[in-house]
């Protein structure tokens, strides 16, 4: 039995998670695989429920789950110098060191490249995105009006986690490649404690490939040829970058599913934002939430041996495909004039066809 938890978000959230769960729950139907779904506040909701934009009653849920689908999360238009108004930092609580994003071409979708199959991961707990790398103040300051400084961090530990979290993905992959992406010839010190470390995990997986490749000349290749490479791991901030490169080459943000993982817990939570200008009409592309969904159900069946849940994984995969090749239920974004709904239900139904339990 699996626990997942619910989080709508905020704007767009409140369309496209409902839409991710019913895919979900229609592949766990159909291959038997047991959950419990906890419905949970956060955001806006959490706010007004709680007076937090993380209640602690969200918080305590989620430690028993296994796992949560998270919505987009509107803080942009939240309240500034208001603590209870924050974006919730549900990454740092839960110590979640890895953002897997994959980018994935489809042959209808108008896209810069074809046949690109790529799986990012970004650590998630360093590097020199501040909030996440202190305790408390903050990873940068300004001593003066002409002077910016902001730090950096490479641990052994996190470095070595999240590498390791790369080599297990590609081993469940055809082509079993990982790249380790830094800039070691220059930042000696950090980069190449990440490139050590990525090294040697490589040494525990003779199976699957391993190379490198500098971050700068990476954002070249990966214009100019994305389909040598398969997964690709590196640090904080190159990480936030690339991978919304990669999502660009496919079609857009709204093709970018992500999962954040721990040791034991994962979330599903999508690349791109709320989208408050289009929230209530029942026009968002549901494909990032659903396929986050479902990395969220294949990584439970990875960590936990639940053969149901990876079969549920290939399930959504094979029905998203369906879907987008008879091209009949997608939203305007990818060429149609399908809703929201609309476009979760014929997955859903896709899911439920499949005569292969």
């Amino acid at each position: 039995m699996l626990k997942i938890g619910i989080l709508l978000g905020d704007d767009i959230g409140l369309e496209v998670v409902p839409e991710a769960v019913k895919v979900m729950r229609a592949a766990a139907a159909k291959t038997g695989l047991q959950v419990e779904w906890q419905d949970l506040p956060v955001g806006k909701r959490g706010h007004e429920l709680h007076g937090n934009t993380l209640p602690q009653v969200t918080v305590d849920a989620l430690a028993k789950t296994d796992g949560w689908i998270c919505g987009p999360i509107g803080h942009n238009a939240y309240p500034r110098n208001d603590p209870t108004w924050v974006m919730p930092p549900l990454r740092k609580k839960f110590e979640l060191f890895a953002n897997v994003k994959p980018v994935k071409s489809y042959p209808n979708i108008p896209s810069v490249h074809k046949n690109v199959d790529i799986v990012f991961l970004r650590e998630t707990t360093e590097g020199m995105m501040s909030s996440s790398v202190v305790l408390a103040g903050s990873g940068e300051f300004q001593p003066n009006d002409e002077i910016a400084i902001g730090m950096r961090v490479v641990t052994r530990k996190g470095a070595s986690r999240v590498a390791r979290e790369a080599f297990e993905i590609a081993r469940t992959r055809p082509r079993k490649m990982v790249t380790a992406l830094h800039k070691e010839p220059v930042y000696r010190l950090v980069c190449g404690m990440f490139a050590r470390e990525c090294r040697k995990v490589a040494a525990d997986y003779p199976d699957v490939r391993f190379n490198e490749v500098l971050i700068d000349g990476f954002a070249l290749k990966l214009v100019m040829k994305p389909q040598d490479y398969d997964v690709v791991v590196t640090t904080n901030q190159f990480g936030d970058i690339v991978t919304d490169e990669g999502a660009g080459l496919v079609g857009g943000l709204g093709l970018a599913p992500g999962l954040v993982v721990g040791e034991t817990q994962a979330m599903a939570q999508a690349t791109h934002g709320s989208a408050p200008d289009i929230a209530g009409r029942n026009i968002a592309n549901p494909y990032a939430m659903i396929m986050s969904g479902k990395m969220l159900i294949e990584w439970l069946g990875r960590k936990r041996g639940e053969e149901e849940a990876t079969q549920a994984a290939q399930l959504i995969d094979t029905a998203m495909y369906k879907v987008i090749a008879e091209a009949r239920h997608l939203t305007a974004d990818l060429g149609g004039k399908a809703s929201t709904t609309q476009m979760g239900d014929a997955v859903a139904a896709a899911v439920r066809e499949n005569s292969d339990k």
